[in-house]
Formats: structure tokens, sequence, C-alpha cells
């Protein structure tokens, strides 16, 4: 069993990791003002940022799903780690060296899985690149030659060999303390008739990285004819490896994608290694699947998916290059982004392109892209006969969904006029309209005009109303039109983000302050946490640590990223703040003892008559006092 990690080194690495800096790994990160930055949220789908970090109190919340914490918790999240498995990959990054309790650290046992299994790609990886070095990889070294690449080229991207014995890894990373179990687990290994033997054997071997740069799997190119496997053998569904959330040279390009706001997504390794030699360095590529939902996701949240973004595509210029450019304008409306394609002459992949016509020929096949609409009207328009009118109507209506798909509505006219002129159809302002009935009743029934085309087909029937989506209520229900539920969430905001400002006199508040139940509970934790006097650098950890459950822990975060709704966030404004709060809970205060004397009426003795008489005096004078003198009067 693992040894607990000693808590002052969990402190360590908490403090010694920026959460900006991690979260980039994933996502581009813009100033949101305030302190705060923000982004695309990689924990749901959005088109326009909600997710924002707070690099001054090392958190993180998106305002969309609720999802929120600290560094830790956003590794935990995206990477599916552990705890200990967190703080031992970010302990890692920081240079830390861990204390574990109970029992000591053994190197080797007490890692989590998922850093055993990094761990072992990231040791093959260094072992596969050394081959490369060696008198059986001369094969590998002539490929590579043959397409143009080098021995500079192969090490800055890691490129290596697998030698062609059974078990020549399995034997070295047994040597280096891992177990049969987990090389298998790994997908470096699988099972032989006396126990595990290498995958890989005999192969050109390029490392899958993930976007923080991890190894996490292999691509490998067959090179012997004795070779009986498939062409490219890939590592299978892992732990840590899974296709469909892969794309080969993201951690190289992704850089350059959010600084230019442009990806170029071509189909093989070579590819991207010769788009990168050649200047194109936002080439990025899929690992043995089809560009799909979950690749899209990377690159929307580096490209912020904004109308300025480009995403371009390459293929080839046969039929199966075009028929994977249709699959991708499937897609397109996934992006906020341009979407263009880029087909390569004479049915030549950007690798051979480079070969036969040079860098710059890769350059100009990206600068000479076509608009992915474009491109897919003019295929669907010439499956029909356009020498009969039924041809031309049938073009028609497969190709105006299509033009209706498009977002903006100058470009999606100047393409209905088009479209018109392809088919020969006078009146443009026909095809205008049919493209604008598509593109209305798609907006009615909140689909895309080419898929509500086929359900009024099925249906037989015009399109309905709109079907009101059911949205799951999330977090605490919190009236934010209530202007005192608006005031007290600005007081916690500032509680936990400028506790200074507060101090010592929010300290001095009670619950029942706090109108709002969830504000209460803040409250609440606050004081568990020890107020607010004297907050130092854990106080908003020990805030969070003290939420009873994670809803409140939510809303806590929430409040301490949410930007302060003042421009000069001072002591003026703190003061107004506690001065409304309070105000209004003396006024409610005031009203249940009014209620109390009427009734009591006459039958109260005295005594108990002149006590309620004189609270409510003091009460509305220091009410007064609050409305004439502020937050001196506190």
């Amino acid at each position: 069993m693992a040894g607990r990690i000693n808590d002052d080194d969990v402190k360590a690495v908490r403090d010694a990791v920026p959460i900006d800096a991690v979260v980039s790994e994933y996502l581009q990160l813009r100033n949101a003002g305030g302190g705060n930055l923000k982004g695309l949220c990689p924990f749901h789908d959005e088109k326009s940022p909600s997710f924002q970090v707070s690099p001054a109190k090392g958190l993180f919340y998106c305002f969309g799903c609720q999802e929120g914490g600290d560094t830790v918790d956003f590794v935990m999240k995206i990477d599916h780690l552990s705890f200990a498995e967190t703080i031992e990959r970010l302990a890692s990054q920081a240079g830390i060296t861990l204390r574990y309790e109970e029992g000591g650290y053994t190197p080797g046992r007490q890692q989590g899985e998922r850093i055993r299994l990094i761990e072992a790609h990231k040791i093959a990886a260094k072992y596969y690149a050394e081959q490369l070095d060696g008198a059986e990889a001369e094969i590998g070294r002539k490929f590579l030659a043959e397409r143009g690449f080098d021995q500079a080229a192969a090490q800055h991207f890691g490129v290596g060999y697998s030698p062609a014995g059974w078990d020549h890894l399995v034997r070295f990373l047994r040597g280096r303390g891992f177990s049969d179990k987990e090389l298998i687990l790994s997908g470096l290994a699988q099972d032989g008739r006396r126990g595990p033997i290498d995958r890989f054997r005999g192969r050109l071997m390029w490392p899958i990285r993930d976007i923080t740069g991890e190894v996490i799997g292999f691509g490998a190119r067959k090179l012997r004819d004795d070779d009986n496997g498939p062409k490219y053998l890939n590592t299978p569904e892992t732990p840590i490896y899974r296709k469909s959330h892969v794309l080969y040279g993201i951690d190289l390009a992704k850089k350059d994608i959010a600084k230019s706001n442009r990806a170029v997504v071509v189909e093989g390794y070579t590819d991207v290694m010769a788009c990168h030699l050649a200047g194109v360095t936002t080439a990025i590529a899929t690992c043995g699947t089809a560009f799909a939902g979950d690749h899209i996701k990377i690159l929307r949240r580096l490209l912020m998916d904004n109308s300025g973004s480009e995403v371009v595509f390459t293929f080839d210029g046969d039929a199966a290059g075009q028929k994977a450019a249709l699959r991708a304008f499937e897609d397109d409306q996934k992006f906020a982004a341009e979407t263009s394609i880029a087909i390569t002459p004479g049915g030549m992949d950007p690798c051979e392109l480079r070969l036969a016509q040079g860098d710059a020929a890769v350059q100009n096949l990206v600068e000479t892209r076509t608009p992915l609409f474009a491109f897919a009207i003019r295929q669907v328009v010439a499956r029909h006969n356009l020498d009969t009118a039924e041809g031309r109507a049938a073009a028609l209506e497969a190709a105006a969904p299509i033009v209706a798909n498009i977002k903006n509505s100058a470009i999606q006219h100047e393409y209905a006029v088009q479209l018109a002129g392809m088919l020969g159809i006078l009146d443009s302002q026909f095809v205008v309209r049919r493209v604008g009935q598509l593109a209305r009743w798609a907006r009615e029934r909140g689909q895309r005009p080419d898929q509500q085309r086929g359900e009024r087909h099925r249906a037989g029937s015009p399109a309905g109303p709109p079907v009101p989506r059911q949205v799951a209520p999330s977090g605490p229900a919190l009236n934010l039109r209530s202007p005192a539920h608006r005031t007290e969430r600005e007081l916690l905001k500032l509680a936990l983000q400028r506790p200074e400002l507060v101090a010592p006199a929010f300290d001095a508040y009670g619950e029942d302050e706090f109108t709002a139940p969830p504000y209460a509970v803040v409250r609440r934790a606050v004081e568990q946490a020890g107020g607010v006097t004297g907050a130092d650098a854990g106080y908003l950890t020990r805030v969070r640590d003290a939420a009873p459950d994670d809803t409140v822990r939510a809303l806590i975060t929430e409040l301490a990223v949410e930007a302060i709704h003042a421009r000069t966030v001072d002591e003026v404004y703190a003061g107004t703040q506690l001065v409304h709060v309070r105000l209004r809970a003396v006024e409610r205060r005031i009203e249940d003892v009014q209620t109390s004397l009427v009734r009591l009426g006459a039958q109260a003795s005295p005594e108990h008559l002149a006590a309620v008489q004189n609270e409510l005096w003091v009460l509305q004078q220091y009410g007064k006092a609050l409305k004439d003198r502020g937050a001196a009067a506190l």
C-alpha cells in the first residue's frame, strides 16, 4: 500500500506550480481583466469562453459547467488521475522530492499507475531513439533519408527504431524495475507463448505525445517485406492512450497554433515532419483514425474558436482524399473558425511534395487553400447532370443546405449567388430565398440545415416550433436579480479575494446576515477557516477545505474567481458592501421586532414591553447611523 504523501510536500507542490502555466498546456488563455485569464472550457463544449483562471489565487472556475478548483483539481479532472498521481506528476515537474509517511517511499512501487505507464513510455522512447544509430537500423535511416529527413530531423521528432528480436525492450524495461503486468498494460508488450514479447519489432518508431509533451504511445512503420503486420502499427487503447483523443505533433505545434490562429491537419507522421521542416509549424495529424469530435475539441481550445481562426485540411487529390475532405466538412460547424481545404497536386502528400518541389511548395499549398464550403458545393453539384431541368433542381436541393450552413450572412448570400451561377439558374434571388428559408427552418429547430432537411423529408411536414431544451440544474439556486443577493455576493467575493479590505468588520457578521442559504454556508466556511483578519497565503485553501460538500466548495471557487463588479476595488467600495449587507439585516430585524410588538399588545408585562421597545429604538438608531455615516458606524 502506498504511503501517504507528507502534507508539507503537498503544500510545497501546490505553491510551486503556477496554475496558469499548467492550464495553458491544454488550452489558450487570454486576458479576462482584473488579473484573470479566460479560455474555452476543457470540460464541456462551448463557443464563447466561460472558463477563467486566477493566477493570483491559484484557482480556476467555469461559469458554464461549474467545474472549479486549484491546480491539483485541474490536473486530476483533465487527466483522470488520483490525488497522489497528480501530486507526483506536479512534483516531478517542479523538481520537488516527495516524502512518504507510513513506511517510507519505495520508488517504482508506490507511484500511481498512470505515472508508471508514462515513465515506461519515456524510457522506451529514449531506448528506441538510441537504437536508430545501430547497424540493424540502417534500413530505417535509409527510409528517412529517401523522404528528405536527416539525423537532425529524426532527433527533433524523436524518431527511433525497434530491434527485430522478440523481447529486447521487455528485457530492458524489466531491468529498469517494470513488471510484466505494467508492460502489457502499457501496450509496449503483448503476451507471447513464454511471457511478454515486444509489440513493435523491426520498425521505425514515432513517439506520440499528448498536448503536455508526455510520450503516451507509438506509431510504427513497417520496413521489411517479411513483416506480415500492417504498414503502420499503433499503440492499442491503454489507460493513457486513446487514439480519438490524440493529435500527432500537437506538443510541437500548439504554441504556433495559438499564436497564428491557424491549424493545418495532415494525414501522417511524415507529413507532419515535412510541414514543420518546411516552415508550416502548425501541422498536426490523427493517429490511425479519422479526424473527429474529440480532435476538434483539442483544436478549439487552442484556437479559442473565434471567427478569425482557421483550420486547413490537406488531402490527396484522389477520390479517397476528396471523400475524406467531405467527411471533414460534416464536422465544419463544430468550429467557429473558418475551415479550408488544400488539395495536393498529382496525388502527392505533403512529404512527397516537399521532396519533389521543396519547402516553398509546401508553404504555397497551405497559402492557396480553398474554403471548405466552396469545395463541398462544387463536389455536390458535380454529382448531377446540369444539362436537364431535373438535374439542376436535384443539385439545388443537395447544395442549398450546404450554403445555408454558412454562419456569416454576407458570405452565405455570396455563395447563394455563386450557386445560382453554377447551376445556370438566371433568377439568383430564387436560390438566395431558398437558402434563407432552409437556414431559418434550421434556426427554429436548433439544427443544421442539412440535418433538418432530412427530417422534413422523413416527417413530410413543415418544421414545427422549437422544442425547449431540458437543462439540468447545477449548483445552488440563487436569485441574482435580488439586490440583497447581489450585495451579499459582492461582499463574499471581497472576503475571499481581498480579505484585507473587509477585515476586521466582516468577522463580526453572522450567518443570519446573509439571506441566501448558500451564501450563509460560505460565510460559515470563512469563519471555520479562521476569518478574514490576518488572512495569509493559505487562507483561501483553508476556506475551500472547510466547505461541507463539493457544491459549496464549487461556489467558493466561483466567488474567488468571479470579477468584482467595480472599476476601483478599494476600502470605499468594500465599506459600501459591508454597510448594505448590515443595513438590510438591521431593517429585517426591525420588522421582526415591530411584528412582535403588535403580537404582544396590551397583555405584555411592562418590563417585557419596555425591553422590546428599547431594542427597537437601538436598532432604529443604528440603522440611521449606517445611513448617515456609512462604514464609520460599523
